[in-house]
């Protein structure tokens, strides 16, 4: 039994922040691919609907870990009654998933937001979040993450039981100092959606590691409650959608995965007018995230170096946009005053976001 003062929030267990409740049962996820126009959503709302939705971490069902989540996290010390009931119907359906051709991500939806259209913006904004269950998972797998060739050191792959500790100070991840130490460290959970975002205009539904201007597996750890997250519609009623559950990720997940965890999360979906959105942020053509404190743009391709420079750009656009700057003035304060970060560099597209302070702009 892993300690925990809370209950494991099973389906349709525990609270309800939202109006609307979405379980993440087999038949309302995606496993491995991301919606398409040709999907049809499990779920339809109105603007400014809140919604509590179930996430699921693909941890200890892949076929990697035996496909059997009770017997593998049984082996690191989680009573039967701590796996939640839809990773183990999941784990134990008939539901095609290959390893060799699609993601490991699930992913709960689509989602229809009634009246978004093309040339509109899908605001999804993070209104709280919920650990499921006490633990989670950090894996370096498949010849990947910052240093293939290097790690794993040998065959196979490497997923690593990370436990979550609630206390006084907020809540910890703890991992041991190495395999089967008594000592440990540990580290602040900020959790967030890994996954975010709207059906691709295609009839075939994309891979669910790669991100793009639909969104999807960005990976940014400052979309944290009370963020909120802009992305380009790209099929009538945007078909949105969100998983791969974080408890805890640093800029660049530099291993591979972060602290792999299921989440209980309330978003809310509002749609932005393309007049309107054009006016507040100018022609966006990629995901943006907002925080209490940031405007934050990104860029994004395989090249790390090119994602950078897409930053730039999307940076830039968006000062001439929202405060009126011209661009050679964007581009000074942009070097003086921002911040620009890795986001990840394991999902084959790269990812780079900036962080430019509102604060800056109030004085």
């Amino acid at each position: 039994m892993i300690p925990w003062n809370d209950e494991i929030l099973q389906t349709g267990t525990g609270p309800v922040d939202g109006s609307v409740y979405l379980s993440c049962d087999p038949e309302q996820v995606l496993w491995g691919r991301l919606p398409c126009a040709a999907d049809a959503p499990v779920l339809r709302i109105d603007p400014g609907t809140s919604v509590t939705v179930d996430t699921l971490s693909h941890e200890g069902i892949l076929e990697d870990q035996g496909r059997d989540p009770r017997a593998w996290f049984g082996g690191h010390g989680v009573d039967p009654e701590q796996v939640l009931a839809e990773g183990i119907a999941l784990a134990g359906s008939d539901r095609s998933h290959d390893p060799a051709v699609d993601g490991p991500h699930v992913v709960t939806g689509p989602i229809a937001v009634t009246g978004a259209r093309p040339g509109d913006l899908l605001r999804m904004t993070l209104e709280s979040t919920q650990l499921r269950v006490p633990y989670g998972v950090i894996s370096n797998r498949h010849g990947k993450g910052a240093l293939v060739g290097e790690y794993p050191a040998g065959p196979g792959n490497v997923s690593v039981f990370a436990a979550a500790r609630r206390t006084a100070d907020g809540d910890l991840g703890v991992l041991p100092l190495a395999a089967g130490s008594d000592r440990e460290v540990t580290f602040p959970l900020r959790p967030f959606l890994g996954i975010m975002g709207v059906a691709v205009a295609e009839e075939q539904r994309p891979h669910s590691v790669p991100p793009g201007p639909h969104g999807g597996n960005i990976d940014i750890n400052l979309l944290t409650a009370g963020s909120s997250l802009y992305l380009p519609v790209q099929v009538a009623d945007a078909l949105a959608y969100v998983g791969d559950p974080h408890f805890a990720q640093g800029d660049g997940e530099v291993s591979l995965t972060a602290m792999e965890a299921s989440l209980r999360a309330t978003v809310r979906f509002d749609v932005i007018p393309a007049e309107q959105a054009v006016a507040e942020f100018g022609e966006l053509i990629g995901p943006l995230a907002e925080t209490a404190e940031y405007l934050v743009p990104t860029g994004m391709d395989p090249d790390l170096d090119v994602a950078v420079q897409n930053c730039v750009r999307a940076a830039i656009a968006l000062l001439q946009a929202r405060f009126g700057m011209d661009a050679v003035h964007a581009y000074a304060y942009l070097s003086a005053a921002t911040d620009f970060d890795i986001s990840q560099v394991v999902d084959i597209v790269k990812g780079v976001h900036a962080r430019i302070r509102v604060e800056d702009f109030r004085r």
